[in-house]
């Protein structure tokens, strides 16, 4: 159990005894009454999104979760392939409600997986990662108008938009919540 003022994002909570995770809160204090969070939470069985309304001193039920770390494989039409990388066996998570993790996913690279009940739900995604630049269009010196920043594509399909500096087969660092440049990689 926890309690509602002790919430945070990246919590996961049980809501409809289906395993949630909290991708915003916000704690709200009126002059009269009971402080409370407004929590919204997003289903890691199949992405529906709630928002809920909890008083900082009830308790909500918080799921009990294992973080196993697998190697990504592939993906298939509906499913995004993961290997344990100590007991070699693969776990399958769908698509639908984590379609957005399709740009982040690196094969070959290590990601953390969220187990429920034995049930592989949900992908940590690191907060940075590294990323190589596959396609960039070249800017002449100078060239200011559109702000100073290009989109560019990453080789798993992100686009982020970087300086004007940054040239195809670069390697960039970006932030994953928020999808921004970070910085150049040397390597």
């Amino acid at each position: 159990m926890i309690r509602g003022g002790d919430i945070a994002k990246g919590s996961i909570l049980l809501i409809n005894s289906h395993p949630h995770i909290v991708v915003d809160r916000e704690f709200v204090n009126p002059g009269k009454g009971a402080a409370f969070a407004r929590v919204k939470a997003k289903n890691l069985r199949n992405g529906n999104v709630v928002t809920q309304t909890i008083k900082t001193q009830d308790e909500v039920e918080d799921a009990q979760v294992d973080l196993i770390d697998c190697q990504y494989q592939y993906s298939d039409a509906e499913h995004f392939v993961f290997m344990n990388n100590e007991s070699f066996e693969q776990y399958f998570i769908p698509f639908p409600g984590h379609e957005d993790r399709k740009f982040y996913l690196q094969e070959g690279e290590t990601y953390s997986i969220l187990f429920y009940e034995g049930e592989a739900i949900d992908i940590k995604i690191p907060y940075k990662m590294v990323f190589t630049v596959t396609e960039s269009e070249n800017y002449v010196r100078g060239d200011t108008v559109s702000g100073a920043t290009k989109p560019v594509v990453c080789e798993t399909g992100l686009v982020v938009r970087v300086p004007l500096f940054i040239k195809q087969g670069e390697r960039i660092l970006v932030n994953t919540e928020t999808n921004e440049y970070q910085e150049r990689v040397n390597s």
